[in-house]
């Protein structure tokens, strides 16, 4: 897995930090709430997270840690959803004991004429 320049990623975690606060003072700016978001977004696709929240949390611990130590706690958090996410996933039901219909095999499907033709020259 790639990582970013934690440099960057120090600077982009700053300007979240910093519109969020902007953000927090005037929530009704439209201007100040789009700037925030998009500092957001920038910090989702450089921490590979889908929410700016976690971004923000996995850019605090990568900032941290060292490269290996952070691939290392994200392998395992990664692991630990999969199993969150099978865990919940329903089971198929199980399907009602019913009769099922099937068409007849090609020798039941003859009409009797057909039997016939077939029987009589032999």
């Amino acid at each position: 897995m790639l990582l970013p320049a934690k440099a960057e990623v120090a600077r982009q975690l700053r300007r979240y930090r910093a519109w969020e606060r902007v953000m927090l003072a005037a929530p009704n700016d439209r201007t100040v709430r789009t700037t925030f978001e998009d500092s957001g977004y920038t910090l989702c696709v450089l921490m590979g997270k889908r929410c700016a929240r976690e971004a923000a949390d996995a850019a605090e611990r990568y900032l941290r840690t060292n490269h290996v130590t952070y691939l290392q706690e994200q392998q395992i958090t990664c692991l630990q959803e999969q199993h969150v996410t099978c865990v919940q996933e329903p089971k198929e039901r199980p399907r009602p004991a019913t009769a099922v219909r099937r068409r007849p095999s090609a020798v039941d499907r003859r009409s009797p004429a057909a039997e016939r033709r077939s029987t009589a020259g032999r």
